[in-house]
């Protein structure tokens, strides 16, 4: 059943979570998901509203359900 649940929502043009291959997006990636400045991604995170992690060079990673999931809320 799980199957044609994740069908139907791959046809319906929603991209869920589960759907979603765990990568990690730099803020660039995610602006241009969104439309959005990179400064605009790295404000996100800074509040909360996207959570990231840090490489160890001190650069801002996103994974990509996390992603997935935000813009599928908006």
């Amino acid at each position: 059943m799980t199957a044609i649940a994740d069908n139907s929502a791959a046809e319906s043009g929603i991209i869920t979570p589960a759907l979603a291959t765990q990568h990690n997006l730099t803020p660039g990636q995610v602006a241009a998901m969104f439309n959005v400045n990179p400064k605009t991604v790295a404000r996100w995170a800074s509040s909360g509203v996207l959570k990231s992690i840090r490489t160890p060079g001190g650069h801002r990673r996103f994974r990509e359900a996390d992603v997935v999931e935000l813009l599928n809320r908006s």
